[in-house]
């Protein structure tokens, strides 16, 4: 009765509260992770953040927990049996009666302990030890990997960025340039066809402007999802410049060579991998060498009510390997140490592979735009400037303008890309080389 009285006076005071059982909500709910990230960060912020929260690394993390647990496992020793028998029981002549038919009732506790010889404990530690390096390896170079994507999507959204500025601008000359021609169509100056064509190169531009923020929308919500965010927004924003220093020293692609051997996970994870075969051959090679069981035994029988004889006895159980040997295992973990080796040498094979088409990359790019900004930009962007102003006197035609606003657009286009395209490079050495080489 107290009980339902009490559960009486609570749901009272919850319906008489002003917001019902509502007011026990926070105020505040904690928001989702992509909810409360920035929405303009840096390139640097990116990185980090997308190693905090990007699901597939998430994922991968799990696996250093689970060789982690999987060396916890390797520790153990093996558990000791006990062992506790009750014999001819005999209900019908009582639990003492030495006239049972059976035979007197018996009691018996025994004890066995495994030994395991051939250091097959320690060996099993050392092989879980090299399993928790290759994780922590793996985990490494997945971080590698997912620095280069991340970093390669905020290039796109600048570039992005820059193209969509460049039409923009593009489609603010021509509507600049119809405003003028429709002033002069009106006035008696110019004909309806000249305002007419430059009203469909005013059109054409408005459809580059909606195709570039189609394509700065795509990298944006490409970017945020290797980030982690799991509701994408429009106003997210990189905000480096696309235009960077060029760097302008030498490399030595033998030196870059000889250095990603020393700084590239996967090959650590390689090398790892042999080390815990050839742990993994000394453990299976062990597994060969036999275990022993050793027990002991106390037993009580009771002859009579007031007597009874006590019994002590210890075993000693040994398999004979006559069959099983553990060739199989044996000759699997040989096979696999063969396949390591090579794979071991196809890898490091396709590093410097990797490191040389890299540092070729970095090197093209590179000079294509020095060439670029030293032979192509002011000359472009002096005709295209020239064009206009003659166009807008009237002493030149739409053709002809229209042909100096596409070579400037061509030249920017092509800054823009080789800008992207020098940045990527960058990125894919380094990422190349396992570490910065190249700031």
């Amino acid at each position: 009765m107290l009980r339902l009285f009490t559960c009486l006076v609570v749901y009272l005071a919850l319906i008489s509260s002003p917001s019902g059982v509502a007011a026990q909500e926070p105020a505040n709910p904690q928001l989702p992770q992509g909810e409360l990230a920035a929405s303009k960060i840096r390139i640097s912020d990116a990185i980090d953040e997308a190693i905090q929260n990007n699901l597939g690394l998430l994922a991968e993390r799990v696996s250093l927990t689970v060789a982690e647990a999987t060396l916890l496992t390797a520790q153990l020793r093996p558990n000791p049996v006990l062992t506790l028998t009750s014999e001819r029981m005999d209900p019908g002549h009582g639990m003492f009666n030495n006239k049972a038919a059976g035979g007197p009732p018996e009691f018996s506790v025994r004890v066995d302990v495994p030994f395991e010889l051939g250091n097959k404990r320690e060996l099993r530690v050392e092989t879980a030890s090299f399993d928790k390096e290759i994780a922590s390896a793996r985990l490494l170079d997945s971080i590698r990997k997912l620095k280069l994507d991340v970093a390669l999507a905020c290039v796109d959204v600048i570039e992005a960025k820059a193209k969509l500025a460049l039409a923009v601008d593009n489609l603010r000359t021509f509507e600049e340039v119809v405003r003028i021609n429709q002033t002069k169509v009106n006035a008696g100056f110019m004909p309806q066809q000249e305002l007419t064509r430059s009203q469909v190169a005013m059109l054409q531009f408005r459809n580059t402007v909606k195709r570039a923020e189609l394509d700065l929308l795509t990298t944006k919500t490409k970017l945020q999802n290797l980030l982690g965010r799991r509701s994408p927004v429009d106003d997210f924003d990189i905000t480096d410049d696309l235009k960077t220093a060029i760097y302008p020293g030498t490399l030595d692609s033998a030196q870059l060579q000889e250095t990603a051997l020393g700084a590239r996970p996967d090959l650590q994870t390689q090398e790892r991998a042999q080390a815990r075969s050839q742990s993994e051959l000394k453990l299976q090679l062990a597994q060969a060498v036999v275990d022993y069981t050793l027990g002991a035994e106390y037993r009580r029988v009771a002859t009579n009510v007031n007597a009874s004889s006590n019994f002590a006895g210890v075993f000693l159980s040994v398999p004979l390997p006559i069959f099983g040997r553990n060739q199989g295992e044996i000759a699997r973990v040989r096979a696999e140490q063969d396949q390591l080796t090579r794979q071991a040498q196809a890898l490091k094979a396709q590093v410097f592979s990797d490191v040389k088409a890299a540092y070729q990359e970095f090197r093209s790019t590179r000079d294509l735009l020095q060439s670029i900004e030293r032979d192509l930009l002011e000359p472009a962007q002096r005709a295209r400037n020239n064009s206009e102003y003659i166009y807008r006197t009237g002493a030149t035609t739409l053709v002809e303008f229209l042909d100096a606003q596409r070579a400037f657009n061509e030249t920017m286009q092509s800054y823009y890309e080789t800008q992207g395209a020098y940045r990527r490079a960058v990125l894919r050495l380094n990422n190349a080389v396992g570490k910065e080489v190249v700031q």
